[in-house]
C-alpha cells in the first residue's frame, strides 16, 4: 500500500523511469563474479526484470537503464524491451567505473528528458504499484519505508508530507524517487553520490515524501535474494 502525493494542483504523472544497474554487488559474491546483480534471480525472474514488469502494468514504459559491470550482459538479455512490452535505452558507464548515484543519473538526462522521471535502484524488491505516480511543485519526491535491521537508524525524517536531513523519528529511503531534471542543474559529469543534492534541496523545502508500507527489501546479500525468493514462492503457491 503506498499513499499518493496529495498536491494535485501542480503534480506531473511519471510517464519515465531510470533503472539504476551499475553497482558492482560486492557483498553479494561470488554471484556477481560473472553476473551482473540485476540479472541475478529471485522467485526464477531476474530482478530487474520483476521491475520492468511492474512499471509496464503501470503504463511507464520508457525506461532507461545505466550499467557498468557485466552490463553488456544486461543489454544482451533485455535487448531494447520488445518483448517485455517496454522501450529501453542505456547509459553504459564503462566497465569497473560505475559514476555512483548522483553521476549515473545526470550521465543519462539527455535520455530521460526535460520531464520529471522515475528513479528506482535495481537492487531493491518491492510489490510497489508504480501506477499514478506523480511529484509536486517540488524537484524530488522520495518513498521512504520503515527502517530495517541493517539501517535502523534511518536517513532523513518525514515531516508533513516533506523530508528533512534532521529529526526525531528517520526513516530509510527506499531507493525509489521521482526527481525533476532541475535538480541536477550545476553539477558536473563525472562520479558522485546523490545524497548531498538531495540534502541542499531538504535544506530549501524542495524535497516530499510519504512512507510506502508494502513489502520491500533491500536485495544486498545472498540471504536477501534467498527472502525475496521465498516471498514469491509463497505467493505462488497462494495462487
Amino acid at each position: 500500500m503506498t499513499f499518493r502525493n496529495q498536491s494535485v494542483t501542480k503534480s506531473m504523472i511519471i510517464q519515465t523511469a531510470m533503472i539504476l544497474a551499475a553497482g558492482r554487488g560486492e557483498r553479494m559474491r561470488p554471484l556477481t563474479d560473472d553476473t551482473p546483480k540485476p540479472l541475478l534471480e529471485a522467485g526464477g525472474t531476474p530482478l530487474i526484470v520483476h521491475h520492468i514488469r511492474a512499471l509496464q502494468k503501470a503504463g511507464v514504459t520508457h525506461l532507461v537503464i545505466n550499467h557498468a559491470h557485466l552490463g553488456q550482459q544486461l543489454e544482451e538479455y533485455l535487448g531494447k524491451g520488445e518483448r517485455f512490452g517496454v522501450n529501453i535505452r542505456y547509459s553504459p558507464e564503462g566497465e569497473g567505473a560505475a559514476l555512483e548515484t548522483g553521476g549515473g543519473i545526470y550521465k543519462a538526462l539527455p535520455l530521460l528528458g526535460k520531464e520529471p522521471f522515475l528513479v528506482v535502484n535495481g537492487d531493491v524488491w518491492t510489490d510497489m504499484d508504480y501506477e499514478g505516480l506523480a511529484i509536486g511543485d517540488v524537484d524530488a519526491h522520495l518513498y521512504m519505508v520503515n527502517n530495517p535491521d541493517h539501517n535502523l537508524q534511518g536517513d532523513f525524517a518525514l515531516s508533513n508530507g516533506k523530508v528533512h536531513q534532521l529529526g526525531s523519528t528517520k526513516l530509510t529511503y527506499s531507493g525509489i524517487g521521482i526527481y525533476r531534471p532541475e535538480l541536477f542543474v550545476g553539477c558536473e559529469p563525472g562520479k558522485f553520490p546523490l545524497a548531498p543534492i538531495l540534502r541542499n534541496a531538504m535544506d530549501h523545502d524542495r524535497v516530499s515524501g510519504e512512507l510506502f508500507t508494502g513489502q520491500w527489501i533491500d536485495v544486498g546479500t545472498p540471504q536477501r535474494l534467498q527472502q525475496v525468493t521465498e516471498i514469491l514462492s509463497s505467493a505462488t503457491r497462494m495462487d
